[in-house]
């Protein structure tokens, strides 16, 4: 499978390429990360956060480099090298040439937004399961579906690295998949990961507030989601933006080509039409964007937001050749749940017990709100919730303020304090609780350990009651300094619903 190095770098930008430095036949994949490296691979050096790829050359040499793709010149030790403008542009695209262009061999639609990118996911890849006889793929933050296997991907990560996207979508193509699903975050469309990556359709969920800590302002990061619909090949594929988001307005302006809405309050190509929510679940009617054109949709899924998420990949769907509605009606019918996003955890209480990922300020008001549309009469909202460390520090004013006027009672918690203070996380979310109209002791209370928040959440909650279990969803892990203890709220759910408190993480008592 060896492909001359000059044959990879003709797949970049014309201008990326600033000189080559011999020739090499590269008979393993490209990596960025010389752990990875395999004899006979291409080793990209760019610079990351914390580490510059140039520092590890020598042992990418000594792993068995075939050449180096360089940001800056260093001594190669006469391996064959190609110096870029940005390395970390580049990779995405060495890699798909590397596999042979997977993404050009199916139908791949990409899913993008702050809040709601899984569960669009998910259900547009149960709808495209149904389309193509269960030859759909999936790349999302809980699964990876290739087709003849499955990957959990509940630790921190995103959009994996561009060469994993590349391996992942290779292996499917290997395994006789004809369509899939990316799901992509702002940190993976900032640094070039879904480079290589071309997509019959885009959509886009939402952008509200989120990674300030990252993007350093929210121009930027919505200049980050707008790189998705870049991967729509010129004069062809189709951007599907959120009417009911406050920023589709500006992002249509910056479409290149076809863009079509959906939403359920304002004007829309598909919009959503008289919203039934029952104990069961929701039932719409979903109009357009043909004249005449509507499906009845069915979903076991709660809240105004999943109607949106159902409305998006059903406005996705219709723009993938061989789509019929029975499919994207019987295929939002199939998903019953979406690990770790409003989430039952049952064990014969008499009050309803919910975990849900919501970690941004539109997700727990989205959350908060759903739940309380789930009280019986005289039933109370109780939240349990924290703000991570080393992260976008307005959170810690919004979500408490939130919380605040939509729950009766708040439990403030960690949830990944890394190398911070978990008291002084906890004592300004307080603060802004407090601002909010809070009482501390009333409304609203302190409790460093996350199982033991949990177990007084469960030790308050009356019948008819709801508890809310917000901000991790799916993970698997907790982080404390720089270790990942393992976690997982569902879990942690049940414990406290037995009554007692998990001691797995360091702020448990001995």
């Amino acid at each position: 499978m060896g492909r001359q190095f000059s044959h990879l770098l003709q797949a970049l930008p014309s201008d990326a390429l600033l000189r080559i430095n011999g020739e090499a036949t590269i008979d393993a994949p490209v990596e960025e990360d010389h752990r990875r490296l395999h004899p006979g691979g291409l080793f990209v050096a760019r610079k990351g956060l914390v580490a510059d790829g140039h520092d590890f050359i020598p042992q990418a040499i000594a792993a068995g480099a075939a050449a180096l793709v360089l940001e800056r010149e260093v001594d190669t030790r006469g391996v064959p090298s190609a110096l870029l403008r940005d390395a970390a542009e580049a990779t995405g695209y060495l890699a798909a040439a590397w596999y042979d262009h997977p993404a050009r061999k199916m139908r791949l639609v990409g899913v993008s937004g702050t809040n709601g990118k899984t569960t669009t996911a998910t259900l547009l890849h149960r709808i495209l399961q149904r389309a193509s006889e269960d030859r759909a793929g999936l790349i999302s933050t809980v699964a990876a579906d290739l087709g003849s296997s499955r990957a959990d991907t509940g630790l921190h990560v995103t959009t994996p690295g561009a060469p994993q996207v590349q391996a992942l979508l290779a292996q499917m193509v290997a395994n006789g998949l004809t369509h899939a699903v990316l799901e992509m975050t702002s940190h993976g469309l900032a640094q070039g990961r879904l480079n290589g990556v071309i997509l019959t359709a885009a959509v886009l969920t939402n952008v509200t507030h989120e990674h300030m800590d990252f993007h350093g302002s929210f121009t930027s990061y919505r200049a980050a989601k707008m790189r998705m619909f870049g991967l729509l090949p010129p004069g062809q594929g189709v951007a599907l933006l959120n009417a009911d988001d406050d920023q589709t307005a500006r992002l249509l302006q910056g479409v290149e080509g076809r863009a079509l809405t959906f939403g359920i309050e304002a004007e829309a190509d598909l919009r959503a039409e008289s919203v039934k929510h029952t104990p069961g679940g929701t039932r719409f009617t979903a109009v357009g964007p043909a004249p005449g054109r509507s499906l009845d949709i069915a979903t076991r899924l709660a809240g105004d937001f999943n109607v949106s998420n159902c409305l998006a990949a059903a406005a996705a769907a219709m723009q993938i050749t061989g789509v019929d509605d029975s499919h994207i009606v019987e295929g939002i019918a199939d998903v019953a749940s979406i690990p770790g996003r409003m989430e039952r955890v049952v064990a014969g209480q008499d009050f309803t017990a919910l975990v849900d990922f919501a970690h941004t300020p539109d997700a727990l008001e989205k959350a908060l709100q759903a739940g309380r549309d789930l009280l019986a009469p005289c039933g109370r909202l109780i939240v349990v919730f924290g703000c991570a460390g080393l992260r976008d520090l307005e959170k810690r004013r919004l979500m408490p303020a939130i919380a605040a006027r939509l729950a009766d009672i708040s439990i403030f918690t960690a949830e990944d304090p890394r190398s911070e203070s978990l008291d002084a996380i906890l004592a300004t979310m307080a603060q802004a609780c407090r601002s909010a109209g809070g009482e501390e002791g009333q409304s609203f209370l302190r409790e460093p350990d996350r199982a033991r928040a949990l177990l007084r959440a469960c030790q308050l909650a009356r019948p008819g009651d709801v508890v809310m279990a917000c901000g991790k969803g799916h993970e698997q892990s907790m982080c404390f300094g720089e270790t990942e203890y393992p976690w997982d709220d569902r879990h942690a759910l049940r414990a406290a619903l037995g009554g007692s408190a998990l001691t797995t993480l360091p702020t448990a008592s001995p």
